[in-house]
């Protein structure tokens, strides 16, 4: 390993040659408080930038153990001090000038979800931090500009270390420890959910509304939420004291209300509410079942080998739907599959929005069956499973809902948004339910879904050069194959966006033979994660990853069209 003085010399030696000549310093440099590794160098200046990591052994980051000893408490660390960075990088980018992307210091980009990345990894034995960054290697026209990347590897870069990735007990003690006891009030509410018999909390004074629609901010000026009394709980929680807010039982909870008064805005923040979020968004403390899958119409998406026959049956060409497969499935086949793969995944919450599904899956209503009887509709609608899903496997749903009265039969709670303030109506929506009657033919006897045998390998992931590039939060292409996530709506952005499209990759090249099931290669997918990290699932130089879960890996691996070719 050579030092950070040879690392200059090197600059100087290349300094005006061809920008190629920027490959002879790849390789691990030895500065006073960490070690830099070059990984990947640009090709040329309008490339996509040199990827660098740097590694601070425990001593030398001195962040104390308790800082990191729990896994909620070192995510929410490596969250922090990649923010850190990333707001100094931002600074200290493009000072250096250049054609191209010369200049460029970046990391990743986060949200305002507080996930696991690649961007930084802290060992819970060791307190070691690696942490990955990329960079503009800076060009005069297409040669190097050694004295420009001298400054940004000797100057600027050590500055971000020292200001982002050290332990400074005066300046930051305070902050870190904050954050660490959020992380553990938080782990506390959803360690506790179940015993309670809730499926979420929303905590009093949480901001749900956001910016806009293009904006995960929290709005300015809006009402902030507070809990029904008749469904206020609290916590006792380890660091913050007592908690108050609304807790969401178990079973199947209505929420109505009239356009615009927020029945979507709370739906929305209970999706988010899998993820922990920063401080200052609003939703800190909104805590949904970790499990808890959205589930939405997803009209020309393909089906695998699913069973649907939960929902629908006897098909007028006869084809059985215990094993069903399409690759251009309609609004209500699409939903019914949602449903049963988010079951694979042991999603213990569904949460729906009725603006988002496909009517008659839902619900027909009496005057429809009188026309159309049962016996002509190989749709069970959703309304006549949903006690089921509940009362025998377990399987609660939130349902938003604005334009049917039909719900109200079966839910177990009725929650009414009025002005974005929550009120519960459960009693009188039963009242006025008990006055209307339903006329429902009682559905067959359901079956739980029977798992999906995995495909064969496809064929087009076995070699050695795939590329997997996502496309936003909407979409992945793995080699030359789109699988579009557009709908599956808790794939918070890019970076997790691409790690699907790597766990997609890995399931195909090592786990799936045949004879699997898809739901026991999402699971290995994701002993894999939690093993050796979203790393696990590369090959080769790493891009910024964020971790999915289960739900979404499932989601990703169902979606791939023609499996078996």
């Amino acid at each position: 390993m050579e030092t950070h003085r040879e690392l200059e010399q090197a600059l100087k030696r290349i300094h005006r040659r061809g920008y190629p000549a920027y490959k002879e310093i790849r390789g691990e440099y030895r500065f006073p408080f960490y070690t830099l590794s070059i990984d990947h160098v640009q090709g040329d200046p309008f490339a996509s930038p040199s990827r660098l990591s740097l590694r601070l052994t425990g001593q030398q980051a001195a962040f104390p153990r308790e800082l990191y000893e729990t896994p909620c408490r070192r995510i929410a660390l490596q969250d922090e001090l990649i923010r850190r960075f990333a707001a100094g990088a931002q600074k200290e980018s493009f000072r250096v000038k250049g054609s191209g992307h010369s200049g460029l210091i970046a990391t990743s980009r986060c949200t305002q979800q507080v996930v696991e990345r690649t961007a930084c990894r802290i060992d819970p034995r060791t307190g070691e931090v690696l942490f990955r960054l990329e960079m503009g290697f800076p060009a005069s026209g297409r040669s190097v500009d050694g004295e420009g990347l001298r400054r940004m590897l000797l100057d600027q870069l050590p500055a971000l270390v020292k200001a982002s990735l050290l332990y400074n007990k005066e300046k930051d003690g305070s902050r870190f420890a904050s954050l660490a006891q959020m992380a553990d009030d938080r782990q506390y509410i959803r360690d506790h959910l179940a015993e309670r018999g809730l499926c979420a909390f929303v905590a009093n004074g949480s901001i749900l509304p956001r910016a806009s629609g293009v904006s995960d901010r929290p709005m300015e000026g809006a009402v902030p939420f507070f809990s029904p009394p008749e469904m206020e709980v609290c916590f006792a929680l380890p660091h913050r004291g007592e908690i108050r807010g609304m807790g969401i039982k178990k079973g199947v909870t209505l929420i109505v209300g009239g356009g615009y008064h927020g029945k979507s805005t709370l739906l929305r923040a209970l999706e988010d509410g899998v993820y922990d979020h920063i401080g200052g968004d609003g939703r800190e403390f909104v805590i949904t079942d970790p499990s808890a899958v959205k589930i939405r119409a997803e009209d020309g998406r393909s089906v695998w080998h699913t069973d649907i026959s939960l929902f629908i049956r006897d098909l007028p060409t006869g084809r059985s739907t215990r094993c069903f497969t399409t690759r251009n499935a309609s609004g209500s086949t699409s939903q019914a599959a949602n449903v049963v793969e988010a079951m694979e995944g042991g999603a213990r919450v569904l949460l729906m929005d009725e603006d988002t599904s496909a009517t008659n899956f839902l619900y027909r209503d009496e005057l429809m069956q009188r026309v159309v009887s049962p016996g002509q509709e190989p749709i069970i609608p959703f309304l006549q499973r949903v006690r089921e899903l509940y009362e025998k496997w377990g399987v609660s749903t939130i349902l938003a809902a604005g334009s049917s009265g039909s719900f109200f039969h079966v839910a177990h709670q009725v929650v009414q948004m009025d002005r974005y303030m929550p009120r519960d109506i459960t009693a009188r929506a039963k009242e006025e339910a008990a006055r209307f009657t339903l006329g429902l033919v009682p559905a067959p006897e359901g079956k739980a879904p029977e798992s999906r045998r995995a495909p064969r390998p496809f064929a087009p992931f076995r070699g050695e050069r795939v590329k997997v590039r996502a496309m936003g939060r909407e979409a992945v292409t793995v080699g030359k194959e789109e699988i579009d996530l557009r709908q599956v709506e808790q794939v918070i952005d890019g970076e997790q966006c691409a790690a699907l499209g790597y766990a997609l990759l890995y399931a195909h090249r090592k786990l799936l033979d045949g004879r699997c099931t898809l739901q026991g290669a999402a699971y290995q997918v994701e002993k894999i994660m939690d093993e050796q990290g979203t790393e696990g699932l590369c090959q080769g130089s790493l891009p910024f990853l964020a971790r999915p879960r289960l739900a979404e890996v499932l989601a990703c691996l169902s979606r791939l069209r023609e499996m078996d070719r």
